[in-house]
């Protein structure tokens, strides 16, 4: 399942369209932007997502020029994978940490630069990680920093996944993927409207 999580220039969430697809990830990747963008969505300014199959060649199809990034939550929770031995995760997880608290992108490419060279005194596979992984998620310094906070993070679809399995993990089994799609979109409809119509998700005045 796909599902996009846009935010208005008034600064409301809502939720432009949903997919269910059981073929490969990158056939579904390509053809979920393209669906949105045939239906009329546009001004898109900088999607982000953790990484799957498909996405960056999928996103770079159909938004080219776009600034994209990762949420910034996934690489210090994978780095235990990139350690040789238990005792360190703590320490090198530390960095990528620093780097997302850096006030602006100047100081955070900084503070990534040593902590990839603390990592290489640790071993090289750690090394690589920061370096291949974190950049990505360094885009968002060209939000201003109130919208830094709210949107660093990829929390607001994993929430929104969640939600959407508490309720439809009642139906057990479906035929097919048209029921799945039926269910899900119906969640979500009620979800997006309380969205529109609720309180601001980013305050976009002056300041």
């Amino acid at each position: 399942m796909l599902t996009a999580i846009g935010i208005d220039p008034g600064g409301r969430r809502s939720i432009p369209g949903v997919g269910v697809s059981m073929a490969e990830a990158e056939v579904h990747w390509r053809g979920f932007p393209a669906s949105l963008q045939a239906r009329g969505p546009h001004g898109v300014e900088m999607p982000t997502g953790d990484a799957h199959a498909g996405r960056e060649q999928a996103l770079a199809a159909r938004l080219t020029g776009v600034p994209r990034r990762r949420g910034q939550s996934p690489p210090a929770e994978d780095a235990p994978a990139y350690v040789p031995r238990p005792s360190l995760p703590p320490e090198v997880a530390a960095g990528p940490r620093a780097v997302f608290d850096a006030p602006d992108r100047g100081e955070a490419e900084r503070r990534l630069g040593l902590a990839a060279k603390r990592c290489r005194a640790v071993a090289p596979k750690p090394a690589e990680w920061p370096e291949r992984d974190v950049p990505e998620g360094l885009t968002i310094f060209t939000l201003p920093p109130g919208h830094r906070r709210r949107l660093r993070t990829s929390d607001m679809p994993e929430r929104l996944n969640e939600e959407v399995s508490r309720r439809t993990q009642v139906a057990g089994l479906s035929p097919n993927e048209g029921s799945v799609l039926r269910l899900v979109s119906a969640v979500l409809m009620g979800i997006s409207e309380g969205w529109e119509t609720g309180r601001r998700r980013l305050a976009t005045g002056p300041g």
